[in-house]
């Protein structure tokens, strides 16, 4: 086994050294665009799997549980 050196120690910032973010910073609706387009890309085959048999059932008796709390 090698000797492992304790790492240091995260260094927290004040507040106030925090770097400034302009609050009123947006989005142009071409970039928008460009990114919903990237992420139904990305998501698509998630989305076409459908649930698992096994998690289907779980939620059906989740389901029917919290009708019979609910009553």
């Amino acid at each position: 086994m090698t000797d492992r050196k304790p790492g240091r120690p995260i260094q927290r910032l004040a507040q106030e050294e925090w770097p400034k973010v302009d609050s009123d910073a947006s989005l142009g609706p071409d970039i928008q665009t460009k990114i919903g387009e990237q992420l139904r890309a990305l998501y698509n085959d998630v989305i076409d799997q459908g649930v698992p048999d096994r998690f289907a059932e779980l939620l059906r008796r989740l389901d029917q549980q919290g009708d019979k709390d609910r009553s």
